[in-house]
């Protein structure tokens, strides 16, 4: 034990092991887990109920993701139960937009490395694990709650997919959304009401019973990163005391985090368990700057703001200032107040509707404290480079407490802030399915033609707004500030059906329609451009960008919206640039008629490739070297046609439902083309 204890407290120790679990990490993070199952058999280790389906996690020879449809099975399904099943694999894809979220990282991080849709299934065997029954019989408890069920699920079991998404969104955005993760506050409430009740059993029974409790709980909560380490952290202390083997306490950390990280490599790509870790670190580190201070919850609030900020940007592009504040309310009112409420009704239901007074106060006051906007900042991804400076500067400001270096992170902040001035030109067409979006960064100007507007469905059935999960988090990425131009080709809904989204969002100077009589879509995005005093015009012929120039070439009305579509000619570089909206034949026909066109570099297709558009007389006319299709994957149209795509053999063809985003980027008279491969 005296020679174990030696060992213990060398610190070398904790850091050659956390280097060993991150090689481990970078070498799993560049493995393509593609894995065969051997049987159709898999014991059920989770359940979540979403309105015609229930999404179920599977475990076989590793964990699987399964949608099942209520007109497929109707039965109840409990965890523990064995099931076999006649199923087809949905392929994973990566973001198909630049730093957008990535869904199939998220899954890795859990352990799941595939999703499957059941076409059949059987259930063949009842749950005959002890640990599962008690699981079945907590949950079947929560089931018995109306108005509470979501934050009792949240913040005993570490899911809070059962709480609305507006609502999560408030939280994030007000920077209190770690209050409804379980993390270390609520396992150490948990652990502090066990101690209280357990205060007549000696010490060691006591601690005994405590870190049973808590193996317990890490399985209640489906071994979730978070709350696996807050819980193994937590065992970790009441070890290093019961045998007084004196570890550090940012050591014992260190060793939590390894201990993760040696049973799931890629659990650190988890954003709960880097908001948990990080301030974690930082907390314990600077704790003597708490311990002095005589406002210890407004430190210890500004410590976990100061360690995370990179987190938060690097995932929202987003911060809110004033959450430094926020959390000296929240903070006190959800671990005092509110969680000791949740716990109570969960125990006693009829306690429901009283709750629920308290849910309400909560939301609402979430919701307004959402809308004051004054210091709530984006700011473009941090490069890694620039995540390692500031965490030096802020290390260096929390270690010195000297002026300079508050100083110093101040310069920081606002260097962040004003970084984004790119030099080079940059179009790029977005991936928004069936539908277009294409954004033109020239001369330190943002134009976006189109916002795409279909509301997408991914191959797990999950259903979300392009701009919302697209367009706006890869702008907020790379630091734009406003839209100069808001170009809509015409009137259909998956061209400009997200336009009041992107206004209610980003800062717009203008908006231009196409010619032709405004439709009912183009009358209610009027109707929000007036009430927020954006100017808007149509039918016009040309736009200065700069030194640069959009020429519309349609300008005569037709009677149909597709044939109105705005077509922009433009020349950035020396590089030629042709965006066709949904323009059919017949205005390729009277463009060619009007215009002497030169040879075009880059093409975007008129109307998805359709064979209504893209004429061979068209194509041969203005000879594109590079065409791109915004089209969606597998869509009912067909789209584009082989006629299309015969038509521009001759050129280099882009798509985004293959290639995803493509993005066309000008650095000294250079054209270098990217593609965002999903």
């Amino acid at each position: 034990m005296i020679r174990l204890r030696k060992i213990l407290l060398c610190d070398y120790i904790y850091y050659i092991l956390l280097f060993i679990c991150f090689i481990s990490y970078f070498i799993n993070n560049n493995i393509n887990h593609n894995y065969i199952e051997s049987s159709n058999r898999f014991k059920i280790i989770d359940i979540k109920k979403d309105n015609d389906k229930r999404i179920l996690i599977l475990k076989g020879k590793h964990k699987i993701r399964a949608t099942l449809y209520d007109s497929i099975y109707k039965k109840d399904l409990n965890l523990g139960d064995y099931i076999t099943i006649n199923y087809e694999e949905i392929k994973i894809d990566n973001p198909s937009v630049p730093n957008t979220f990535n869904y199939k990282k998220y899954l890795y991080s859990n352990k799941i490395y595939k999703t499957i849709k059941i076409n059949r299934i059987i259930k063949v065997e009842n749950c005959n694990n002890i640990f599962y029954k008690i699981k079945n019989i907590l949950i079947k408890r929560i089931n018995r709650l109306d108005k509470s069920k979501g934050y009792v699920y949240s913040l005993i079991f570490g899911d809070n997919s059962y709480i609305n998404d507006d609502v999560l969104s408030s939280y994030r955005k007000n920077g209190i959304s770690h209050l409804f993760a379980i993390s270390g506050l609520h396992i150490s409430i948990l652990t502090g009401v066990l101690y209280k009740i357990l205060k007549r059993i000696k010490e060691e029974k006591r601690q005994s019973i405590i870190i049973v409790f808590l193996l317990f709980y890490m399985f209640i909560t489906g071994f979730s990163p978070s709350s696996t380490r807050g819980c193994i952290f937590s065992i970790l202390v009441i070890l290093n005391k019961k045998y007084y083997f004196y570890i550090k306490t940012i050591n014992l950390l260190l060793l939590t985090l390894s201990i993760i990280m040696i049973f799931n490599p890629l659990a650190i790509n988890n954003i709960g368990m880097q908001y948990s870790f990080i301030a974690t670190l930082f907390l314990i580190k600077f704790s003597n700057i708490i311990n002095k201070s005589k406002h210890k919850l407004l430190i210890t609030s500004l410590i976990a703001f100061l360690s995370t900020f990179p987190i938060t940007i690097n995932n929202f592009y987003q911060i809110n200032f004033i959450s430094i504040l926020y959390n000296l309310i929240f903070v006190p009112f959800i671990s005092v107040i509110f969680l000791p409420i949740i716990m109570l009704t969960y125990i006693f239901p009829f306690l429901d509707k009283i709750t629920y007074l308290l849910i309400l106060l909560l939301e609402e006051s979430s919701y307004i404290l959402s809308n004051i906007n004054i210091l709530c900042i984006n700011f473009c991804k941090m490069s890694m480079s620039i995540i390692c400076i500031y965490y030096l500067s802020i290390y260096l400001m929390l270690s010195k407490c000297k002026f300079k270096h508050i100083f110093m992170y101040l310069i920081l902040i606002i260097c962040l802030y004003f970084m984004p001035f790119h030099k080079k030109n940059e179009i790029i067409f977005l991936d928004v399915g069936q539908g277009d979006s294409t954004l033109l960064y020239v001369n330190r100007q943002l134009t976006l033609i189109d916002t795409g507007g279909v509301v997408m469905y991914d191959d797990n059935d999950y259903t979300y707004q392009i701009t919302t999960n697209k367009t706006i988090p890869y702008m907020k990425s790379k630091g734009y500030k406003k839209i100069d131009n808001l170009i809509l080709t015409h009137g259909d809904y998956d061209h400009m059906g997200e336009a009041i989204n992107i206004v209610n969002n980003f800062k717009v100077e203008k908006v231009i329609f196409n010619c032709g009589p405004y439709n009912d879509l183009e009358k209610e995005l009027i109707k929000v451009l007036d009430k927020k005093k954006i100017k808007y015009y149509s039918c016009i012929k040309e736009l200065n960008i700069d030194n640069n120039k959009l020429y519309f070439l349609q300008t005569k009305e037709y009677d149909n919206e597709n044939d109105n579509s705005n077509v922009i000619y433009t020349e950035l570089n020396g590089y030629k640039f042709m965006f066709m909206g949904d323009a059919s034949s017949a205005t390729e026909k009277e463009i060619l008629n009007k215009y002497n066109l030169p040879d075009i570099d880059v093409l975007k297709v008129g109307h998805h490739g359709s064979r209504t558009s893209s004429s061979e007389e068209f194509i041969d006319k203005i000879k594109p070297k590079y065409s791109v299709i915004s089209v969606g994957k597998n869509n009912r149209y067909g789209h584009p046609s082989k006629e299309v795509l015969d038509n521009l053999k001759d050129t280099k063809i882009y798509r985004t439902d293959k290639d995803g985003s493509i993005m066309f980027k000008i650095k000294n008279n250079k054209l270098k083309i990217e593609t965002c491969n999903p």
